[in-house]
């Protein structure tokens, strides 16, 4: 049984890679008026952030159901079955889209997957199922693997501006204003698939130190762990955090993502994460 392994744009996993592995990937949209740009393909996050300076904030959008039938309708000539990786269904409506488009192709059998998170950390599902899925594992085997992924996989950001995520929508108004109100730079996490406020930190430096700690106390256990430093166009900062963190965690294994032009629209420039889960 052959499976063909498909995520959304949002994973950000680099090209080399989504090729190496041969990981299909369905882009989300970003729109500046009524210009709309395929994220990753138009639109890299570069030249987003490039563009949001001198531009109105963008507006997102998920793919088209169309887009979907269309993949899933060309896999289905060389593969029996697909799973679908998405961003967490809380914050878009991508995951349903897949499991809608799942009802409308025959020849082939779709496991679409909510990673109930975003970013890298959705590309490590992504990753481990390509992997599997090359070492012959039917879509059942890979399925139930990446369920065991997620009681190890953890996230945490901070953001510079509360305001993105509260006018897009990702967070109520009430916890931007308080946030703005005392110059808070809370620690976000995913919680029950949407974004919710972790702790409520004074400083950016806090914010990041508290994100090591939380590493560690998961690290602690010994086992090999792989996570991801993500940035908001913070390349340089994100490059110094890893060789500190690679020195103090021998039994982690890590690598750099960043916020792309769609989450980058709901986090704003500057924001730090850092990601994981078990390997």
């Amino acid at each position: 049984m052959k499976t063909a392994i498909v995520t959304d744009s949002t994973a950000y996993i680099p090209k080399e890679l989504r090729e190496k592995w041969n990981i299909h990937m369905i882009p989300l949209n970003i729109i500046f008026g009524n210009e709309a740009y395929r994220e990753e393909i138009d639109l890299t996050a570069g030249v987003f952030y490039e563009e949001v300076k001198t531009k109105a904030l963008p507006t997102t959008s998920q793919p088209p159901i169309g887009q979907f039938v269309e993949l899933f309708e060309r896999l289905s000539e060389d593969y029996d079955a697909v799973i679908s990786i998405h961003l967490s269904s809380g914050i878009s409506g991508t995951y349903q889209g897949a499991v809608t488009a799942s009802t409308m192709v025959d020849g082939i059998k779709v496991y679409p997957f909510d990673s109930e998170i975003s970013c890298m950390v959705q590309g490590f599902y992504a990753l481990e199922a390509a992997e599997t899925a090359s070492r012959g594992e039917d879509a059942v085997a890979i399925m139930d693997r990446l369920e065991e992924l997620k009681g190890s996989a953890r996230a945490y950001f901070m953001v510079d501006d509360l305001s993105h995520l509260q006018r897009g929508g990702r967070l109520s108004s009430a916890q931007a204003f308080i946030g703005s109100l005392l110059q808070v730079k809370p620690l976000l996490h995913f919680e029950n698939k949407v974004i919710v406020p972790f702790e409520k930190i004074r400083t950016r430096k806090k914010a990041m130190k508290r994100m090591v700690d939380l590493l560690g106390e998961d690290a602690a256990s010994g086992e090999p762990y792989q996570a991801v430093i993500i940035h908001a166009n913070r390349e340089e900062e994100a490059v110094e955090w890893r060789k500190e963190l690679a020195a103090q965690y021998p039994n982690v294994e890590f690598s750099i993502g960043y916020f792309g032009a769609v989450i980058g629209t709901h986090l704003g420039e500057g924001s730090m994460g850092m990601g994981w889960m078990k390997k």
